[in-house]
């Protein structure tokens, strides 16, 4: 059979071909926290702005309420389904159409790549220019950063959380000193607040609605990293009791901090000055009246992006470790190393599709890239989740309000759509990933019929 329900051979030892349980329910919050934080908030702020103008924190109010909507069938389905794959799982689960499962899963991976592109993109921009003065080559520093945290990655997963729970605290902060900044900048009298109901479209009519859509739609490249995650599940302990906790909290930590920022960032600094930097951030320290060294800010930003670099390459390499062991893709991209047992195949594999994108890609067209892969996928996913009501397991798990992945696939498939006034470059980036996917597919498929599976 040429399905990801197919017939596999007998699986080796556990001891030598499974992935440790290393996640506790502290770590995974801080892993979930440590996902969604990064690039996003870090690099795109300003594009957000460019968009919507000074009321920029409307659009990362709508994306908190859309990323809660889709969590909450997440958390359903990783209960249920304990399982490395993700999205691809659910999907198939759902739906058993092996070519659709196919396109959900390469989607969740592009997005992945795309993501940590973007965060290469970012680490090679303004906030690394504050520390040279611009005397790296951005590509080539940002291809770098790439091979770097792939090498990283294939030492280990635990190597690669313990590093992560370093970066996200260092990320976490950078948005505190941003916060501190601000309301030093309120006690003090300074700032604008009238920017704060400034919008870039006049009117209120169908301008209006697509500027704060495709505002939107960019900011929520920041909430992107929850959904990654579930790919964990294998990691981690009692993944059934654990998720629910962490993916929650780590959307609404991150979500609150994410709205004070924004409304810190237009207080103090003006649209059009946040939409030309790559940096954003940095201008808001810069502008906020405080001794504080702009040298520093610029490292805690690279450490941020770096953290979200690291974790998407890990999350992809995971998904392909994922789609192998459902025969969705060959099985020897299953392949872990004989003693690190990490997804050696996987990582490469990962590896060289991020450089690609990197090469040919900027920061605001690879995050809006993600985010349109994802709200496509989340639309699938929270049909999914009511679909699979009726797939009864013999253990106890979370349950969404069926009200909330209506609400969640109808978000995710406007902010998906053309209302969000995004970039003709997006759908054609998004347009030559899905084709390198279904040539994937037909290769695969070939090769499963040749060998009578």
């Amino acid at each position: 059979m040429s399905t990801a329900e197919g017939t596999a051979a007998a699986p080796a030892p556990a001891e030598e071909t499974g992935l440790k349980r290393v996640l506790g329910p502290r770590l995974l919050i801080l892993f979930v926290i440590g996902d969604i934080l990064g690039t996003g908030i870090y690099a795109t702020t300003g594009k957000v702005a460019g968009k919507v103008g000074g009321a920029l924190w409307l659009p990362f109010v709508i994306g908190f309420v859309v990323a809660i909507l889709t969590a909450a069938s997440y958390v359903e389905l990783v209960g249920k389904y304990p399982k490395a794959a993700g999205a691809a799982l659910y999907t198939q689960k759902a739906f058993r159409v092996p070519f659709l499962t196919f396109i959900v899963a390469f989607m969740v991976m592009c997005s992945g790549l795309s993501s940590a592109s973007a965060a290469a993109r970012a680490f090679s921009g303004d906030y690394l220019d504050e520390l040279t003065n611009g005397a790296l080559p951005p590509t080539l520093v940002a291809i770098a950063f790439i091979v770097l945290l792939a090498a990283l990655n294939l030492r280990g997963v635990s190597e690669s959380v313990k590093t992560n729970v370093v970066l996200t605290l260092v990320e976490l902060t950078g948005l505190l000193i941003i916060l501190t900044i601000g309301a030093w900048a309120v006690l003090s009298g300074d700032g604008e607040p009238s920017r704060l109901t400034e919008f870039e479209a006049s009117g209120t009519g169908y301008a209006l609605l697509t500027s704060v859509l495709g505002a939107t739609a960019l900011g929520f490249f920041a909430f992107v990293g929850f959904e990654d995650s579930v790919n964990m599940a294998e990691e981690t302990k009692n993944p059934t009791r654990t998720f629910p906790r962490a993916i929650f909290i780590g959307v609404a930590v991150t979500g609150t901090i994410y709205v004070l920022v924004a409304l810190v960032s237009s207080l103090l600094v003006d649209a059009g000055t946040l939409e030309g930097s790559s940096g954003p951030l940095l201008e808001v320290v810069k502008a906020g009246g405080v001794d504080f060294p702009h040298g520093l800010f610029a490292l805690i930003a690279l450490f941020a992006v770096t953290n979200s670099a690291l974790i998407n390459i890990m999350m992809a390499s995971r998904l392909c470790y994922g789609m192998a062991n459902e025969r969705i893709l060959p099985r020897g991209m299953a392949r872990v190393l004989p003693r690190r047992r990490t997804p050696v195949v996987g990582i490469v594999f990962v590896t060289l599709l991020a450089i690609g994108l990197v090469s040919t890609g900027e920061i605001e067209g690879l995050g809006d890239t993600t985010a349109f892969l994802l709200l496509c996928v989340f639309a699938v996913v929270n049909i999914a989740v009511l679909v699979l009501r009726r797939d009864r397991v013999d253990h106890a798990h979370f349950r969404t309000p069926t009200a909330l992945p209506v609400l969640g696939a109808l978000t995710a498939l406007i902010l998906a759509s053309p209302l969000a006034d995004r970039p003709a470059d997006v759908y054609i980036r998004a347009g030559v990933l899905l084709a390198i996917g279904i040539a994937l597919w037909a290769v695969n498929k070939l090769v499963l019929r040749t060998r009578g599976e």
